[in-house]
């Protein structure tokens, strides 16, 4: 029997990405997809790509009953209108930031404060590889930032393995691409002005860092670069523990976390081109690259790891939650390779 979804939110990119995952998983049926600008036009208006579908988009006033709703709407929308996504949904799946700290205290210091802080505790964080115990049967599912979700990928190994405690200095870096902005990112995101640049637009106090202390449980020094790519985050991770690290012991750390995880895959050196993580080899896909490398000389640790910000980074990372939520394959409708060689963006 399948599983009815609606996508609200669903002519931006990311809800384009949810319609087109959800269109070719086995367990689920899109029954609707709301957008307030593209009311009453097709679904391929909006995503071209998915001009098959016999779906018109309808006001997002107008929510139909369904198992799951995926709300890939602006950040401060979903908490208005949290009441009726869950009277018209079992299990609501929030791609922006409105669930995905645990109080009231973080919105203030790093949004625009909250208007339902109650609910924040109910909400569980979309990252499988994070939290895979928490999700079966939560109704109320926060899919994570990419930034941070390529960051803790890059980290977690370090932490589940002891090899850090969370008091060592940790810098990182994030390179990102223009789809980060959606649909409606204006200047900044639009191609004249991203081509060719490494861009720093928040050397400092990011919001995604929020998410990095809670879930990780430290401290970072956090920056983010606007890059000449549309799909893609990639995070370099400066590490400098406190006792000498191994590259036997990274080893160990990085497989243990991951060695059962379908959608992270470990590239830390080899030959070849790319002998560390790239965005462009993960493209199209909901798989996150991860690495690392050992500095010789003072014992710094240097962690990568890259995703397609519209897939790991988002829709595919609320597909993965909705499907260890509902007791579904983990891998199902996400099973696809990259673009790479060529067509990657």
């Amino acid at each position: 029997m399948t599983v009815s979804a609606s996508v609200v939110g669903g002519s931006g990119f990311t809800g384009g990405e949810l319609l087109r995952l959800l269109d070719g998983h086995p367990e689920f049926e899109v029954v609707q997809a709301t957008s307030r600008s593209q009311t009453n036009r097709t679904v391929g208006h909006a995503h071209p790509n998915l001009r098959h579908l016999d779906l018109r988009f309808s006001d997002p006033a107008d929510l139909e009953s369904v198992d799951v709703l995926f709300a890939a709407t602006p950040h401060g929308v979903s908490m208005g209108r949290i009441d009726d996504f869950r009277d018209a949904a079992d299990t609501v799946v929030d791609l922006s930031a409105d669930f995905r700290l645990d109080s009231e205290a973080q919105y203030e210091e790093w949004y625009d404060g909250h208007e339902r802080p109650e609910l924040l505790s109910e909400a569980v964080y979309a990252l499988p590889e994070l939290d895979r115990e928490g999700l079966p049967g939560a109704d109320l599912i926060a899919s994570g930032g990419c930034n941070a979700t390529a960051t803790i990928l890059g980290l977690l190994p370090l932490f589940e393995a002891d090899v850090l405690d969370g008091d060592e200095q940790v810098v990182v870096d994030v390179k990102v691409g223009s789809s980060e902005g959606g649909a409606g990112g204006g200047a900044a995101s639009s191609h004249p002005e991203r081509s060719g640049v490494v861009r720093p637009y928040a050397p400092t106090s990011h919001r995604h860092e929020a998410e990095i202390e809670q879930y990780l449980g430290l401290s970072v020094s956090f920056t983010v670069h606007a890059v000449d790519m549309i799909r893609g985050a990639s995070a370099t991770c400066h590490v400098f523990p406190d006792e000498p690290v191994s590259k036997g012991d990274l080893w160990g750390a990085y497989r243990g976390t991951y060695e059962d995880e379908p959608f992270v895959e470990l590239v830390a050196g080899g030959g070849g081109v790319y002998r560390y993580p790239e965005p462009k080899a993960v493209a199209g896909t909901n798989k996150a690259e991860v690495g690392f490398a050992l500095d010789p000389g003072n014992g710094r640790i240097v962690c990568f790891a890259a995703i397609d910000n519209m897939l790991k980074g988002s829709a595919g990372q609320a597909v993965h939650a909705a499907n260890v939520a509902l007791g579904f394959e983990e891998t199902a409708g996400l099973e696809f390779q990259g673009l790479h060689p060529v067509g990657a963006p």
